[in-house]
């Protein structure tokens, strides 16, 4: 089995800092691709950031310029350090990984955690 575990969110002020990080566990092959998806209510769920085993990275449009993703290979665990954040980045966000494992390939989801931005 593979478990994908996320921590950090929580409240801020608008214009602060946080940063999500997602670790993966279990009997893991490779890891081709990690990513963090948000969901806010009454909306569909949609892509934050992501990055590629060779370590290109894609990000949304109303996030470029303030939010970073990374990936720490040894640790399978991923990294959103999320700044200048503003009431409309309120949303659970979701940690996802592309997952190899012997004879299968499949997408993982983490519990989801929430980030509020709000005064």
């Amino acid at each position: 089995q593979v478990q994908l575990v996320e921590s950090g969110g929580g409240l801020v002020q608008p214009g602060g800092s946080l940063r999500l990080a997602c670790a993966a566990s279990g009997s893991i092959l490779r890891i081709d691709a990690m990513g963090w998806y948000r969901q806010a209510p009454g909306l569909q769920r949609e892509l934050v950031a992501i990055v590629i085993s060779g370590g290109s990275t894609k990000y949304a449009d109303s996030v470029k310029g303030r939010f970073t993703i990374s990936r720490d290979n040894a640790k399978n665990t991923v990294y959103l350090q999320m700044n200048s954040l503003k009431p409309e980045d309120t949303a659970v966000y979701y940690c996802n990984a592309i997952i190899r494992r012997v004879g299968e390939v499949n997408s993982y989801w983490g519990q989801g955690t929430q980030v509020t931005v709000s005064s």
